[in-house]
């Protein structure tokens, strides 16, 4: 399992947001700010199996609005995850 950090600009979170819902991919939104300018950014927080990475990195370029010059769509972390539990 792989739990993917998705930090995206916060008027791209909804088109994301929504991409990843209809794919059946579970998502949690943390709002945050950062960069140089100190723009809004959401920092969405995405567990997926392993073959599904993929899949979710291509959604959330899809769905993000085209950069600013010199501005990235979103920057994704893609880290292991030993262990997920729900309670």
């Amino acid at each position: 399992m792989k739990l993917l950090l998705a930090i995206i600009r916060d008027r791209d979170d909804v088109a994301v947001s929504d991409a990843l819902s209809h794919s059946n991919v579970r998502v949690t939104r943390i709002a945050s700010t950062g960069g140089f300018l100190r723009r809004g950014n959401v920092t969405l927080l995405i567990g997926v199996e392993d073959e599904r990475v993929q899949e979710v990195l291509k959604l959330v370029h899809g769905a993000c609005g085209e950069p600013e010059p010199g501005q990235h769509r979103a920057t994704v972390f893609v880290l292991k995850a030993e262990q997920f539990e729900q309670v």
